[in-house]
């Protein structure tokens, strides 16, 4: 396929200036702040629901009451800062999954973008009226298909895009330790693959658009996975190192510090791999320290509180908040690349330069 120009983004009868998608960061690391720079920037910002209700100050008390209204709430503020396109990442894992669709529904937010399990059921949460795209998170072709078969059969429903995500991303992983570094499973062979899977889903001469991620660092990187038949990209790790990313600075300074041997492959207590950056807390873990912890909420369908050796959800918000020796980041393999910290616009326009550059 000939080389692609910096174009837009179409998902149904929404169109993003510039062919990316902000990843969502859980436990707060991409709110309103970063959602709403970077639709200002043309592309689709996108609100994390995972963990959000902790933010609250009667987050553990009362866990499914506060996630909805900090969801409710920055959605709003995202609203009132930009009048690009928004979205919101809402893991299939989450013990309150519906309470967070349906809110977003009724926010009526421009996308949900749902990954760690196959959202098979999503279209019935759908409203009349409401335009909200549906887009799942796979990592197979396998699984494209599968969902687009179920909504097609049961809902009527095509989906509106697909995410697929190869090994290279950050946070959780949809595959297995041994698969991380077998090329067969590398996102550019993943992308073609569901592109292929979803081709008997097409509407007359319009595919499903396939948004490939994980690992996606440079312009150059974005021309090559448009080159080969995706309609955009999903970038999550570079959109940490902004000013507007709304994690604690000190979270942010631990990308600038890190080098290519501190990423490393963490067993998650919720029962996946998950790619991090080393630190003393993750040291601690591995030497068999166990952190006490009540469970305040189950807040994850595939965690065992009475097994887990820590609480990953308060790991992640005492690191949002800048307390690096109480938890930890998440981070793609690229992370060691990062240095220095700008606004989201300069890393937009600079990924246009050089997406121009391959031209």
């Amino acid at each position: 396929m000939a080389a692609q120009n910096w174009r837009g983004l179409h998902i149904g009868d929404l169109i993003a200036r510039i062919p990316i998608v902000q990843g969502g960061m859980g436990v707060g690391i991409s709110l309103s702040g970063l959602a709403s720079a970077t639709a200002n920037s043309g592309g689709i910002g996108v609100i994390a629901a995972a963990g959000i209700g902790l933010l609250e100050p009667d987050g553990f008390r009362d866990f499914v009451g506060a996630s909805i209204r900090a969801l409710r709430r920055e959605i709003r503020r995202a609203r009132s800062l930009t009048k690009g396109i928004l979205g919101v990442n809402i893991m299939v894992a989450l013990t309150n999954f519906a309470d967070m669709v349906r809110t977003a529904i009724e926010e009526e937010i421009d996308v949900i973008f749902c990954g760690a399990g196959l959202p098979v059921n999503l279209p019935e949460f759908l409203k009349a009226g409401i335009r909200t795209k549906l887009v799942p998170i796979v990592s197979s072709g396998r699984a494209a298909a599968l969902i687009a078969k179920r909504w097609l059969e049961k809902f009527s429903y095509r989906p509106d895009a697909f995410v697929v995500e190869g090994p290279k991303a950050g946070g959780h992983l949809g595959f297995k330790k041994e698969q991380l570094e077998d090329v067969d499973f590398c996102l550019e062979k993943l992308l073609p693959e569901v592109i292929a899977a979803l081709a008997p889903f097409s509407d007359g001469n319009n595919p499903i658009p396939v948004i490939a991620a994980g690992g996606v660092y440079s312009g150059a990187d974005i021309h090559h996975l448009l080159s080969l038949g995706a309609s955009g990209v999903q970038m999550a790790t570079r959109f940490v190192a902004t000013d507007e990313c709304d994690a604690a600075p000190s979270f942010k300074k631990s990308f600038l510090d890190a080098k290519a041997g501190d990423l490393s492959i963490i067993a998650s207590p919720v029962g996946l791999p998950g790619r991090a950056l080393q630190n003393d807390f993750l040291a601690a873990v591995e030497r068999g320290r166990h952190v006490p912890c009540n469970c305040p909420y189950h807040c994850i369908a595939t965690c065992d509180p009475a097994k887990a050796p820590y609480c990953i959800s308060l790991a992640l918000l005492n690191a949002q908040k800048g307390r690096m020796d109480k938890g930890f980041a998440f981070a793609g393999l690229n992370a060691s690349r990062v240095d220095k910290i700008v606004p989201v616009q300069e890393l937009v326009d600079g990924l246009e330069q050089e997406f121009l550059s391959e031209c």
